[in-house]
């Protein structure tokens, strides 16, 4: 769906003008994610832990996580710039502080490896 969304958006558009921005309510915001990245799209919304939601819509979650992004980006050999360790460190320290548990895959695994 997410790659149809987006061909049917560069009839009219041009690719340096479409940003993915992708709640992960039924867990599919990584996957649309990468649909985005194969279609060429750079440029993505995302929440660090996952944080936030949609007022407009009921029970969604937040956008998907900046962790899990800049994960998945350094396993494909794509520089971002980020220091993944720090930003799992921020997203444990904004999760602590708002008494909330992170929703990001890669944060929880990677907290958990530190620990053993």
């Amino acid at each position: 769906k997410v790659q149809r969304a987006i061909e049917a958006t560069l009839q009219h558009y041009a690719l340096d003008d479409i940003s993915g921005h992708f709640h992960d309510t039924y867990g599919q915001a990584l996957a649309n994610t990468l649909a985005a990245l194969q279609l060429g799209v750079w440029q993505f919304d995302t929440s660090v832990a996952g944080l936030g939601g949609c007022p407009y819509a009921k029970g969604a979650t937040g956008n998907v996580a900046t962790e899990d992004v800049v994960y998945l980006l350094h396993g494909m050999g794509i520089d971002t710039g980020i220091d993944l360790d720090q930003l799992v460190d921020a997203g444990q320290f904004i999760s602590d502080f708002l008494g909330r548990k992170s929703s990001s895959r890669v944060a929880t695994a990677l907290i958990n490896k530190r620990s053993v």
